[in-house]
C-alpha cells in the first residue's frame, strides 16, 4: 500500500490502490532479478543481450519517477505490460532462440497474467492473444537464429532455464498471492460486516421474521389467535427528565431497558419496541407457545422487582413502574421501508396499553380474562371496576406474585 502511494490519487478506491501497489511491487521485483541477467551477459561478452534487461530496469525507474509526478497510473501500467511482453522476445532473438536463451520468452507470460489481475478478463484477452502471437512468431524463426554466444555448457543453459522458470513462477506467485491474500482479508471483513448487520437486524426484528424478510422481501402480516401483550412505563419520567441532564436521561433509560431486555430474553418473550419511557413486549409470537401468559406474567413480576432494586440506589428513590397486561388475538407484521419495525395491532394491544396507563405505580394491572387464565399459580387480587378511556367500565385485577 505504501508503494501504491507513488501514483495514487485522492479519488482512487482501496481496490485501485491495491492493484497499483501490486504492479509496482512486481515491477521492482523483476527489476531486481534482471540484474542477474545483465551481469551474466556482460561477463560472457554480449553487451547487446545485457542491454535488453537493463533497458527494462531503466524503463521501470523512469516510469516510477513519471508516475510519482503525474499520477497517471494507466500510462505506467501500459508501459510495463508492453515491456514485459516485448523485451523477453527480443532477448530470446538476440541470444539465438529457445534453447540458447533458456526459453527467455517465459517472462512474457507475466504480461497477460498482470493484465488479467489489473484489467479484468475482457480487457486482458488482447494481451493473451499478443503473447501467443509472439510465441508463434518466435517458434517460426527459431531454426534460422544463430546463438550470439559461443557454445555454452549444458549446465549453464539448464541453470538459466531453471532461473527463467523459477523467476516467472515467483513473480506470478507474488503478484497473484498478494491478490489472494487481499481477497481473503476482504472476505473476512465482509463476513464481519455481515455478522454485524445481522446483529443489528435482530435488534430490530425477531429472528424468524428477519429470516423471512431476507428470503422473501415484501409485506409480512400474520394473525395470532392467542398472545399476551405487556406494556411497562416509568412513572413520572417525563416530568423528571425535564430537570435531568440529557446524558443522565439516556443513561437511566439504558440501564432500565437493558435490564428489561435481559429478563425478556431469559423468559423467552419478544421485545417489540420502546416508545419514549414505555416498553412493550409480547409472549406467543412469532413462535406460538401455549404458556405465553405464564411467561409474560413471570416477566412482569421480574420487571417490577428489577425497577424496585434500581430505585433502592441513592438518588433513585422516585423511580417506579406501571405495568399492564392483556391477552387475546392480534395482528402482527412489518411496516415501513426505511427504519422498518415489527409491530402489533388489535384490541388486545390497545387494552394492554390502557391497563398500563390506568394502573398504579409499582403495580401490575391485568384484565379480567388474564386473571381468569392465570390460575392458582399466581396471586391475583381484584382492583374493582375502573373507567378505562375508550373502553368504558372494566373490572381489573392486580398481579402480586407467583406462588
Amino acid at each position: 500500500m505504501r508503494l501504491a502511494d507513488l501514483g495514487a490519487r485522492a479519488e482512487d478506491t482501496h481496490d485501485e490502490r491495491l492493484r497499483q501497489g501490486t504492479l509496482i511491487f512486481s515491477a521492482l521485483l523483476v527489476t531486481a532479478m534482471s540484474t542477474i541477467w545483465v551481469i551474466t551477459y556482460l561477463a560472457y561478452g554480449d553487451p547487446v543481450s545485457a542491454a535488453i534487461p537493463a533497458s527494462y530496469q531503466v524503463i521501470t525507474i523512469i516510469g516510477l519517477a513519471v508516475l510519482a509526478r503525474t499520477r497517471r497510473f494507466a500510462t505506467f501500467r501500459t508501459t510495463q505490460l508492453l515491456a514485459i511482453l516485448v523485451l523477453p522476445g527480443l532477448l530470446q532473438l538476440s541470444l539465438g532462440g529457445f534453447v540458447a536463451s533458456s526459453a527467455m520468452i517465459l517472462w512474457a507470460m507475466l504480461a497477460p497474467l498482470a493484465a488479467l489481475a489489473l484489467l479484468g478478463i475482457r480487457r486482458s484477452v488482447p494481451w493473451l492473444v499478443a503473447f501467443f502471437a509472439e510465441l508463434v512468431a518466435l517458434a517460426l524463426v527459431d531454426s534460422r537464429l544463430a546463438p550470439s554466444l559461443p557454445a555454452l555448457p549444458t549446465g549453464f543453459v539448464v541453470t538459466f532455464l531453471v532461473l527463467n522458470v523459477g523467476g516467472v513462477i515467483v513473480s506470478a506467485y507474488v503478484m497473484l498471492g498478494y491478490f489472494v491474500e487481499q481477497r481473503e482479508r476482504a472476505h473476512r471483513d465482509l463476513q464481519a460486516e455481515r455478522e454485524r448487520s445481522e446483529r443489528l437486524l435482530l435488534n430490530v426484528l425477531p429472528e424468524p421474521i428477519a429470516e423471512r424478510l431476507k428470503a422473501e422481501p415484501g409485506v409480512i402480516a400474520e394473525h395470532y389467535d392467542a398472545v399476551s401483550v405487556l406494556f411497562a412505563d416509568i412513572v413520572g419520567f417525563t416530568a423528571r427528565s425535564a430537570v435531568m441532564a440529557a446524558a443522565d436521561v439516556v443513561k437511566l433509560l439504558d440501564q432500565v431497558f437493558s435490564a428489561f431486555d435481559r429478563i425478556a430474553d431469559a423468559e423467552g418473550v419478544e421485545k417489540i419496541k420502546t416508545i419514549g419511557d414505555a416498553y412493550m413486549l409480547v409472549g406467543g409470537l412469532p413462535n406460538p407457545r401455549p404458556d405465553h401468559l405464564t411467561a409474560v406474567a413471570r416477566t412482569a413480576l421480574a420487571l417490577r422487582d428489577e425497577v424496585a432494586r434500581i430505585a433502592a440506589r441513592p438518588g433513585q428513590d422516585w423511580l417506579a413502574v406501571r405495568i399492564g397486561i392483556d391477552c387475546g388475538p392480534v395482528v402482527a407484521g412489518v411496516i415501513g421501508r426505511r427504519k422498518f419495525i415489527y409491530d402489533l395491532w388489535g384490541d388486545t394491544v390497545n387494552t394492554a396499553s390502557r391497563m398500563e396507563s390506568h394502573g398504579r405505580p409499582g403495580e401490575i394491572q391485568v384484565t379480567e380474562r388474564v386473571a381468569a387464565a392465570l390460575g392458582p399459580e399466581f396471586a391475583v387480587r381484584p382492583r374493582g371496576v375502573i373507567e378505562v378511556k375508550g373502553k368504558g367500565p372494566m373490572r381489573t385485577f392486580l398481579l402480586d406474585a407467583q406462588r
